[in-house]
C-alpha cells in the first residue's frame, strides 16, 4: 500500500511553529496549489486548493528558519486524518499532510532574498498548461542550484 502526497505551491502565510512540553518542534504550513482549465466558454479559470501541512522535529526547525509567506516550495509527505471533538461534543475530522521533506524552489541571493525581486507578492506557479513556457523555465531555473 502507498500513502504519498507530492505538492508544489506557495505558502499562504508564515509557518506557525510551536514546541511541545517535551521540546519537540511542530510546524504547521498552509500551502496553496493552483490548477487552471478552460471552461465551456473557452475562458481560463483558476481553482486554488488550500492544504494544511504538519512538519515535525528537525523538519519543523528547518521550516522555522527557511520558510516565509509566498515562497514556492515542493513538499512530499503522507495523508493523515485527525479526529477531534468540537465544543458541542460532535466528532470532527481533518485531513492533513504530514511532511517527510520539503524543498525551496526559489533562487536566493547572498542576502537570502528572493530574486528577481523580493516583494511580498507570491510568485506565480505554473498553470499546468503547455503554453506557459515562461513559468516552466522559471521552475527549471530555480531547481538548477539545488544540491541533489
Amino acid at each position: 500500500m502507498i500513502n504519498k502526497v507530492t505538492l508544489i505551491g506557495n505558502l499562504g502565510k508564515d509557518p506557525e511553529v510551536r514546541r511541545l512540553e517535551s521540546g519537540t518542534a511542530v510546524a504547521r504550513l498552509v500551502l496553496a496549489t493552483n490548477e487552471s482549465y478552460k471552461d465551456k466558454n473557452g475562458e481560463w479559470q483558476t481553482v486554488t486548493e488550500w492544504h494544511t501541512i504538519n512538519c515535525w522535529r528537525m523538519l519543523a526547525e528547518r521550516v522555522e528558519t527557511q520558510l516565509k509567506k509566498g515562497m514556492l516550495i515542493y513538499v512530499e509527505g503522507k495523508l493523515t486524518t485527525r479526529k477531534w471533538t468540537d465544543k458541542d461534543g460532535n466528532d470532527r475530522y481533518s485531513t492533513e499532510i504530514t511532511a517527510n521533506s520539503f524543498r525551496l524552489l526559489e533562487k536566493r541571493d547572498s542576502n537570502n532574498n528572493r530574486f528577481p525581486d523580493s516583494s511580498d507578492e507570491p510568485p506565480q506557479t505554473s498553470n499546468f498548461d503547455n503554453s506557459n513556457d515562461k513559468a516552466k523555465e522559471e521552475v527549471e531555473e530555480a531547481t538548477d542550484d539545488l544540491p541533489f
